[in-house]
């Protein structure tokens, strides 16, 4: 039976339990967070249902990933670079609005995705090939980072013009394996540089055309239309034209920086209810938490079960629940990075880094939000939020991380091979 058992959990043992314990606690806050979508839909088991079985079919397939030896990975490449630009451009096209961008293709069925999932495992998938393929004695060549950028530019433009945020976090990922790729540092500082100055740039555009935008939707058109039943309809359309990003990136940007003192009873929690009620949240655990279920301010928060997730977890289970939700992401970094040591190629050891670094810095972005330390940017947390294409696509990050584990040697570490 162990035997058995062993046999379909291959792979590292510690990640296997991180993965474990992050759905375990996913199962638990989504269920509690879920409260608003029970009250809509009228079921209270349909939602948990659904996160349940995405979790579940999730395990199968990163079962199914960590059996697919490693090198088999390269082979995907192409086919996924081309699904990703396919499906980028037409989210950009026909895609589906979510708050108030287009993310996510509705196919039939009722089966959602989002391309922009797709296309940032593609990305790492890419870059550990061209590093790896790259690496030199005295560290990476200098047309590897080159060929990165070629790749990373386009995709990353393509994702930004709707989800600017996911875009920084790909990035930040890419950039963060090329540092470990030793790529030469004059090649990086100059890279920091254009960053600053597209910012720089970036910033200006943002206050510019969102004040634009922001004139645009304060301008309302009424129109006339006749109804069924003969009667006359009046309907008010907002504005906002090709702006429409701008005022929201405009509008978190000031809101984040606007710190003035407030009193109790002259805040407004309707202007800003995400940031006020997941700070509400943080501040009534009083430490040790509510316990698993008892939430209070699940029942304001709209995004409780995916970008505020955090903020229920650390009043449901306190501060040393939310540390140890924290502390599973850096062992998995750590672990992740044990791993890649071991390994005797490149390629492995640079995807493996890669998606370890996907997941913890998206995590990172999450709870910074929910905490109050980086402006609203609409980022799950990791294999604990609710969701569809994310949950599964993540835990098949999981797969090819323990299918790299399953392939890297156990070794000392004087006898390793070069260094990543």
């Amino acid at each position: 039976m162990n035997k058995k058992i062993g046999n379909i959990f291959k792979g590292d043992k510690v990640i296997w339990m991180i993965f474990f314990f992050l759905c375990m606690i996913s199962l638990v806050e989504v269920f509690s967070a879920s409260s608003n979508l029970t009250y809509k839909n009228h079921n209270y088991v349909g939602p948990i249902a659904f996160h349940a079985a995405t979790i579940f079919l999730g395990a199968m397939v990163a079962v199914f990933t960590l059996n697919v030896p490693c090198r088999y990975f390269k082979l995907t490449t192409p086919f996924l670079l081309i699904i990703s630009f396919i499906t980028l451009l037409w989210v950009l096209v026909g895609g589906e609005s979510i708050n108030g961008a287009n993310r996510v293709i509705s196919l039939p069925g009722g089966i959602t995705f989002q391309p922009s999932e797709i296309a940032k495992g593609t990305m790492v998938l890419i870059t550990a090939q061209i590093l790896s393929a790259m690496q030199r004695e005295d560290g990476a060549d200098k047309n590897a980072f080159k060929y990165i950028l070629w790749i990373l530019i386009p995709m990353a433009g393509l994702i930004g013009i709707e989800n600017l945020s996911t875009a920084a976090l790909l990035f930040a990922v890419i950039f963060l394996m090329m540092f470990i790729g030793r790529v030469p540092m004059t090649q990086m500082g100059k890279l920091v540089g254009g960053v600053v100055i597209l910012v720089a740039i970036f910033l200006t555009m943002v206050f510019t055309l969102g004040s634009i935008g922001a004139e645009q939707e304060s301008t309302k058109q009424t129109v006339e239309a006749v109804n069924n039943n003969g009667e006359t309809d009046t309907k008010v359309i907002k504005g906002g034209g090709v702006f429409h990003r701008f005022v929201t990136w405009r509008n978190r940007i000031v809101k984040h920086l606007d710190k003035k003192d407030i009193a109790p009873d002259e805040y407004d929690l309707d202007k800003d209810a995400q940031v006020a009620h997941a700070n509400i949240a943080i501040v009534s655990s009083n430490i040790i938490g509510k316990g698993p279920g008892q939430s209070v301010e699940r029942d304001f928060l709209s995004q409780a079960f995916s970008d505020f997730i955090f903020a229920i977890v650390i009043e449901e289970l306190g501060i040393f629940g939310a540390s140890f939700v924290v502390l599973l992401y850096i062992v998995l970094l750590y672990r992740t990075a044990r791993i890649a040591s071991r390994c005797e190629n490149n390629f492995p050891a640079f995807l493996a880094m890669g998606l370890a670094l996907l997941l913890v810095v998206q995590a990172s972005f999450n709870m910074l939000v929910a905490v109050g330390i980086a402006p609203v940017t609409g980022q799950p947390l990791p294999l604990i939020s609710k969701g569809g294409t994310s949950t599964i696509i993540n835990c098949a990050y999981i797969g090819v991380i323990l299918s790299v584990s399953r392939s890297a040697k156990k070794r000392e570490p004087k006898m390793a091979l070069k260094e990543i």
